[in-house]
């Protein structure tokens, strides 16, 4: 069985500049940068900005002694995601992508989809997981660990987001 997540993060800039950020390079470039702190493997493996919209796919390297002992109980070497986002052309009222994650050999899959759409403040980025562990016994602890661990990775990226835009648009 399948479990859902919404996450919203609110910004202060608007859409216009938000989705501009994304559509650069550097911006992810900057983030893997940051995550190198967490893993030293991880890099933007393709990047694609044009008038179809935005296409980035991610590559990060988790130790399997970093995860928690019910992900190294399924797990019996390191973590590699591979991550696709995607946004398509730049709408006013509302812009529309998908994301998704995959670990080769692993215990599930994450896949969603996201919208950036203006508010009075600024804009929001929605995003609506989905997330399903096909480890029979364990999966809705796995299932839920997943869930919890991407509210963390949703704020942090949030966070991320607005300080890039702040010191960089």
């Amino acid at each position: 069985m399948a479990r859902r997540l919404s996450y919203s993060a609110r910004y202060k800039h608007p859409a216009e500049v938000l989705y501009r950020a994304q559509s650069t390079r550097k911006y992810w470039d900057d983030m893997m940068a940051g995550f190198q702190m967490i893993s030293p493997h991880c890099s933007v493996e393709s990047f694609t900005a044009d008038e179809t919209g935005i296409r980035v796919i991610l590559k990060q390297t988790i130790g399997r002694d970093q995860l928690p002992s019910i992900a190294q109980t399924v797990l019996m070497r390191d973590m590699v995601i591979t991550r696709e986002e995607s946004f398509g052309p730049f709408d006013p009222d509302n812009t529309k992508g998908t994301y998704a994650a995959s670990i080769p050999a692993g215990p599930g899959s994450l896949n969603g989809w996201q919208e950036l759409f203006p508010t009075e403040t600024g804009c929001t980025i929605r995003r609506t997981s989905e997330v399903k562990d096909f480890v029979p016994f364990v999966n809705g602890k796995l299932e839920q660990l997943m869930l919890v661990n991407l509210v963390d990775l949703y704020r942090a990226e949030a966070e991320y987001a607005a300080d890039w835009v702040t010191k960089n648009l």
